[in-house]
């Protein structure tokens, strides 16, 4: 069957319509006449893959990466990068308009950096003998051995450990690499397992809950804070954009002249430090154990008074607030606020609002139910997650 693809849906997915039901074209870009196959099919839509590219679009790149048609890693290497932000940016002001009702002009720009080995982390999966990532969809390994996100020298090391024999059973393995690529810190998860030859590869190895190294911890750089990073700590995985974002978290405080700020989901700390000289004092929340054990490490290591932790979940303890908060800053997860935690921030009633988010829908959701008492100024867009569909937004929320 030939199809036109019209569009671009929000996982990447090209758009087409047969017998007016909507179609999703895996790998297909806008304007392109492709032969597909459907690969399933319901009342109201059905999926569909590129069988023949009849005529291809101009934004089209020959995909260098030999694991693209398997691994469900990426859904962007067919598409030039310059597009691909392009696409992006559209993608939020579209999701903002329609669930949110903000005005295209509200969005400032996106900012990007380099498209490939960007990722300071990875994990791979194992499965009768082989080393890789799940294909999409499945729980089936694809093996890989040179993943174009990652940081090379994640890549070196996965390629040494494929040449181990671990007798014991192997079921996952965490890298993690500082920003600055200086160290390395490596987790294995199994039974069993030989790892002592890995042991003179890496500055900290963990096998299962077990730390073999005498440190437990690296240090990684954003701007001219340092960071203690554990194996199982959040930390943002794009090495070198994530210090414009902040940055821009960071010019955001400088002028709201903010004293007292409240940072929930604040992970290692990472941003509540970064704009800590800014104010008076500093919140941060999060519940996470292993986070707030290094968030304390480094309020130490940047030699840091005004700012606090508490290990507690943020919709457990925001009650306990009150309007002394004139700032408050949200990186929450993917799902973004629950009820409790938006009914609090509104009674809070700080007078700005940042929010970092992972997730535009779960945003523009948030914004909606935030909309009685607090507006947007401005959204700016980062592509941290290059040749995926996925992208961060900081949004600026004043108080009506």
């Amino acid at each position: 069957m030939q199809v036109v693809i019209e569009k671009l849906d929000h996982f990447g997915r090209g758009i087409t319509y047969i017998d007016k039901k909507i179609c999703f074209v895996k790998g297909a870009l806008p304007g392109e006449l492709v032969e597909i196959k459907i690969v399933k099919e319901t009342k109201k839509y059905c999926e569909a893959v590129v069988y023949k590219l009849l005529d291809s679009s101009i934004n089209r790149e020959e995909v260098r990466c030999p694991f693209y048609d398997r691994c469900g890693g990426c859904c962007f290497s067919h598409l030039s990068f310059v597009e691909e932000n392009k696409y992006k940016l559209e993608k939020v002001k579209e999701i903002m308009e329609r669930f949110a009702g903000i005005s295209r002009d509200k969005i400032e720009g996106i900012s990007y950096t380099e498209s490939e080995f960007y990722r300071n982390k990875i994990t791979l999966h194992c499965k009768e003998g082989k080393i890789g990532y799940y294909k999409e969809g499945s729980k089936s390994i694809v093996p890989v051995n040179n993943c174009l996100l990652v940081d090379k020298r994640i890549n070196d090391l996965v390629r040494e450990i494929k040449q181990i024999d671990f007798k014991g059973k192997l079921e996952k393995i965490v890298i993690r690499v500082s920003n600055d690529s200086d160290k390395i810190m490596l987790k294995l998860v199994g039974n069993n397992i030989n790892y002592h030859d890995l042991l003179c590869k890496c500055d900290v190895l963990v096998v299962n809950d077990c730390v073999m190294t005498r440190d437990d911890k690296i240090i990684s750089t954003i701007g001219n804070r340092s960071y203690f990073l554990s194996i199982d700590s959040f930390f943002q995985v794009n090495k070198t954009l994530t210090e414009k974002l902040y940055d821009n978290v960071r010019d955001i405080v400088r002028k709201s002249s903010s004293k007292k700020v409240l940072d929930l989901y604040c992970g290692v700390g990472t941003i509540g430090l970064y704009v800590n000289d800014l104010v008076d004092e500093v919140i941060g929340i999060d519940s996470s154990f292993s986070n707030i054990r290094d968030a304390v490490r480094n309020k130490e290591l940047n030699n840091t008074l005004n700012v606090t932790f508490m290990c507690e979940k943020v919709e457990n303890v925001i009650s306990n607030f009150c309007d002394d908060i004139d700032l408050v800053i949200v990186d929450p997860p993917r799902a973004g606020l629950d009820s409790a935690t938006k009914q609090n921030i509104c009674r809070i009633a700080s007078q700005k609002i940042v929010y970092v988010s992972c997730d535009p829908v779960t945003l523009a959701r948030d914004i909606k139910d935030l909309d009685a008492f607090y507006q947007v100024e401005g959204i700016r867009v980062f592509n941290m997650f290059p040749r995926t569909y996925h992208v961060e937004c900081v949004v600026l929320l004043n108080k009506r």
